[in-house]
């Protein structure tokens, strides 16, 4: 692992974690319409952009969950969205242990995609 990879991985997960862990209030984009009061989710397979809802509680390590990560330029990224299989309706892990497992020590949260995807963040 290269030393810049070290130090950027480690700073993205505290600020994904703050965002998802923190108040809805602390976590909104400014109201746009309604299209969403968390981050917004590029979609690789899709090549769309959603809006999502972020929630407070995290969810216990149980049932499937899907993998958010971070894109180069795109920001956080996943594979599946709204309509494909393999998307479970916004139930995501990060891996904060950075070991490519899921396991007990990630963190597991609901934080659900708004259609429709659109071509631009």
């Amino acid at each position: 692992m290269s030393k810049k990879f070290s130090i950027y991985v480690p700073l993205f997960i505290l600020t994904i974690v703050a965002v998802f862990m923190s108040n809805s209030a602390e976590a909104k984009r400014g109201g746009e319409g309604g299209r969403g009061d968390g981050p917004i989710i590029y979609v690789t397979s899709q090549d769309l952009f959603y809006d999502s809802i972020v929630t407070a509680d995290p969810l216990p390590f149980k049932g499937p969950f899907q993998e958010l990560e971070m894109g180069g330029t795109t920001g956080l990224q996943t594979e599946f969205g709204p309509g494909d299989p393999g998307y479970y309706g916004g139930r995501w892990w990060l891996d904060l242990n950075l070991n490519g497992i899921m396991d007990e020590e990630d963190k597991f949260f609901l934080c659900p995609l708004l259609g429709p995807g659109r071509a631009t963040p």
